[in-house]
C-alpha cells in the first residue's frame, strides 16, 4: 500500500474553504485569544498515539474470529498500515510491538522500513500469558510469580530478550502485563506470589538501559477470576515504587471494575510522579476493548481534565489497545484516535482559573457548568485545523473510504489473510 500524499493535499484543497469557514466560526464562539488557540494547536499537534501491532488485524472472542481481508501478513505490512494511518491523521507516528508475535528478523532493515513511513517504535510488550511452541516450561500456573524458580527465570529471560529487541529498534520502554493469579480461593499464597513477582521484576529492571522505562500494567481479573497478582493501581504503584525511578504504572482503561473512578486514579499516580502511560479503549461491562469514546466519552474527557494538571511537565506513553471483531481495524483506529484528541481538546477549553475558584468557593453548580460547557463544545474544527497544518487529511475516515484503502489492501494481500500474532 502506497498512499499518495499528493492525493491528500488535493482532497484538502477542495474542502479547504469550507474548513476555514468552520474554523473561523468556531474561534468566534469562544472568547480566547489567538495565542491561546496557537498553544492548543501546538499541544494537540504534539500528541502521538502508538498503534499496537496486534490491533491491525481483526480481533475476536473466545468463540471465534471473523477476519475481513487484507490483513498484514508480516511486520513490514503492519508498519505500512500504521504509516497509512499516520498519513491520514498525523497522530499515529509510532508502533508498539508484542514479542514474540512480532520478532524482527533484521532490526536495521525494519527500522529503515519504519523510517520510510515516518514511524518510530514505542514501548515493546512481553508475553508470558501464553505458552510458545519452543519454550521449556509452561505458564499455566503463572510466570513471574510462579512457585517454580525455573519458570520464573524463563519469564525473566523472555522479558530481558524483549528489551534487547527493543534496543535494536530504538524503543525506550517495556510494558509488562501479567495474567498471573488464581481462579479459586486457596490456590495461591498472595504474599509469596507478590514477592516472587517483585523479585522477578527487579531482575528485569536491572536489564533496562539508563534511558529506558518499565511500565507495570494492572488488571483486576481475566484470565484468572478469583485474584490477579497485580490487581489494581495500588499494587502497580507499590511495585513501581520498589523497583526505582525508571518504573511507572500503566493505566488500561478497560482494566477496572465497573464504575471505578479512573480519573481519580490518574490524579493520584500523577501526584506521585508514577503515571507512565495509557492503553486507550472503552467498555460497557469489563475489558471489552471497544472503540475509544464509543461508550463513555465523558469519562475520557474527565481523565484528560486531570491529565492537564501535569501533561506539560510529565512524559506519558499513549497507546490504543482495542479489539476489532466487527469493524475494519484501520477505520476503528481512526475513530479511536479522533476520540482521544476530541477529549484532549475539550479539556483544553476548560476555564481552569474559574474552575479552581469555584472549587475553592465550594460552588458545586458552577463547577459542573464550567466543565460541561467545555465537554459540550464541538471541537472538530480545531482538530481539523491541527491536521491541516500537519499536512494530514481534513477528514481522515472519509478519505480512507473514498480512496478504498481496504479494498486496495485486499487486492494486494488477499481476501483470506490473517494478521500474524492473533
Amino acid at each position: 500500500m502506497n498512499l499518495n500524499l499528493q492525493r491528500i493535499a488535493e482532497e484538502n484543497e477542495s474542502a479547504l474553504s469550507a474548513h476555514q469557514a468552520r474554523w473561523n466560526s468556531f474561534r468566534s464562539l469562544k472568547s480566547y485569544s489567538d495565542p491561546f488557540w496557537e498553544k492548543c494547536i501546538h499541544q494537540l499537534s504534539a500528541m502521538q498515539i502508538a498503534i499496537p501491532s496486534w490491533a491491525l488485524g481483526t480481533g475476536g472472542t473466545r468463540f471465534g474470529r471473523f477476519p475481513g481481508g487484507g490483513e498484514p501478513r508480516n511486520l513490514e505490512e503492519k508498519i505500512a498500515d500504521v504509516g497509512v494511518l499516520h498519513a491520514l491523521n498525523g497522530h499515529c507516528g509510532s508502533i508498539s510491538l508484542h514479542i514474540p508475535w512480532d520478532i524482527p528478523d533484521n532490526a536495521n532493515q525494519i527500522r529503515q522500513v519504519a523510517k520510510e513511513w515516518g514511524i518510530v517504535f514505542d514501548a515493546v510488550n512481553s508475553n508470558t500469558f501464553q505458552d510458545q511452541a519452543d519454550q521449556e516450561h509452561s505458564y499455566k500456573f503463572g510466570s513471574l510469580s510462579h512457585t517454580d524458580a525455573a519458570v520464573r527465570q524463563q519469564a525473566v529471560e523472555h522479558n530481558q530478550q524483549v528489551i534487547d529487541y527493543g534496543k535494536a529498534l530504538g524503543s525506550e520502554a517495556i510494558t509488562v502485563w501479567l495474567s498471573d493469579g488464581a481462579n479459586f480461593p486457596g490456590q495461591q499464597n498472595f504474599r509469596r506470589a507478590f514477592e516472587h513477582t517483585l523479585a522477578s521484576l527487579q531482575e528485569i529492571y536491572g536489564h533496562l538501559p539508563d534511558d529506558w522505562r518499565m511500565l507495570v500494567e494492572y488488571k483486576p481479573y481475566e484470565p484468572n477470576f478469583y485474584s490477579t497478582v497485580i490487581q489494581d493501581w495500588g499494587s502497580s504503584l507499590l511495585l513501581a515504587s520498589k523497583l526505582g525511578a525508571k518504573a511507572f504504572s500503566l493505566v488500561d482503561l478497560g482494566h477496572h471494575l465497573p464504575n471505578t473512578n479512573i480519573e481519580q486514579i490518574v490524579s493520584r499516580l500523577m501526584m506521585e510522579g508514577k503515571l507512565g502511560g495509557f492503553h486507550f479503549n472503552d467498555s460497557k461491562y469489563g475489558d471489552d476493548d471497544l472503540t475509544v469514546g464509543s461508550i463513555k466519552p465523558y469519562q475520557l474527557f474527565l481523565i484528560f481534565l486531570e491529565l492537564l494538571e501535569g501533561i506539560e511537565t510529565q512524559s506519558f506513553a499513549w497507546m490504543i489497545d482495542a479489539s476489532h471483531n466487527v469493524k475494519d481495524p484501520l477505520e476503528d483506529l481512526l475513530q479511536s484516535v479522533d476520540a482521544i484528541l476530541i477529549a484532549h481538546a475539550q479539556a483544553l477549553l476548560v476555564d481552569r482559573e474559574a474552575l479552581y475558584q469555584a472549587q475553592e468557593d465550594n460552588d458545586v453548580v458552577m463547577c459542573q457548568e464550567i466543565i460541561q460547557d467545555a465537554f459540550r463544545t464541538d471541537v472538530r474544527p480545531l482538530l481539523a485545523e491541527v491536521r491541516h497544518r500537519a499536512g494530514a487529511a481534513l477528514a481522515p475516515l472519509s478519505l480512507y473510504r473514498k480512496l478504498q484503502i481496504r479494498q486496495t489492501l485486499i487486492n494486494e494481500r488477499g481476501a483470506k489473510t490473517l494478521a500474524t500474532g492473533l
